[in-house]
């Protein structure tokens, strides 16, 4: 049994990823923005007896709020962390913002969800990590250089800032052994894919646990899709 820290947990793939690893009877931590409005969470949680393997427990973690973060994770105690997805993230403006205002608020909000979140929570939960602590960091192929598309500037420049950042991360912590990578999840048919998307939820969870499950640290710093091909930078 695992301990597992899913951080936007409350729907798509963050939802599966807490439904899989609470089946296999991982202990999972679902950190969400708002505890009382995950009715399917709180369905999860309460299918588990007291103690009971696959245990699923709710958290209030807004990865946006970086001030509180801190806070947020003092209150989970003091568990390790032997796995931790970080997940959350908004599409903000796909329109190429060339000939209309730039909604600079917005822009904010996706940075802090994005970019600071991830890194405030790792850095939160790093006194609980160990050697051989798995870090998942959801990305995006709009990150990579091989994305010949226009558009999505706030999404593709938050996810590329991702990528740079938490790669030196994961160079920072090897010598503990913590493993840290980046993740293509796919086109994925959530509310922010949308019905038209390629992949199922249900498969691209499927490809993300096993890879999560294979990482070594010679896989750190990394950069894969969802099916455990690397992808390129």
């Amino acid at each position: 049994m695992a301990n597992v820290f899913v951080a936007g947990a409350s729907r798509g793939i963050g939802l599966e990823l807490v439904r899989r690893h609470a089946a296999r009877g991982d202990r999972v931590f679902a950190l969400v923005r708002n505890v009382a409005r995950q009715q399917d969470l709180q369905t999860l949680a309460g299918a588990q007896g007291a103690g009971a393997e696959g245990k699923v427990t709710l958290h209030e973690l807004d990865a946006g709020d970086i001030a509180r973060v801190d806070d947020a994770v003092a209150a989970l105690g003091d568990t390790p962390v032997d796995m931790l997805y970080l997940v959350a993230g908004v599409s903000g403006p796909a329109g190429p913002e060339l000939s209309t205002p730039i909604d600079w608020n917005e822009w904010d909000n996706a940075y802090d969800i994005m970019v600071k979140g991830p890194l405030a929570i790792f850095k939160a939960l790093l006194p609980q990590m160990h050697d051989g602590t798995k870090v998942v960091c959801f990305s995006s192929q709009l990150a990579a250089s091989t994305w010949e598309l226009g558009g999505y500037y706030c999404y593709a420049g938050a996810k590329a800032a991702l990528n740079a950042m938490m790669r030196a991360v994961a160079r920072d912590v090897q010598d503990q052994g913590i493993i840290v990578t980046l993740l293509h999840p796919g086109w994925v048919q959530t509310d922010m894919g949308g019905p038209q998307a390629e992949l199922p939820v249900e498969d691209s969870v499927t490809g993300i646990v096993t890879l999560a499950d294979r990482l070594t640290m010679a896989d750190t710093g990394g950069f894969f899709k969802w099916n455990g091909e690397a992808h390129p930078w």
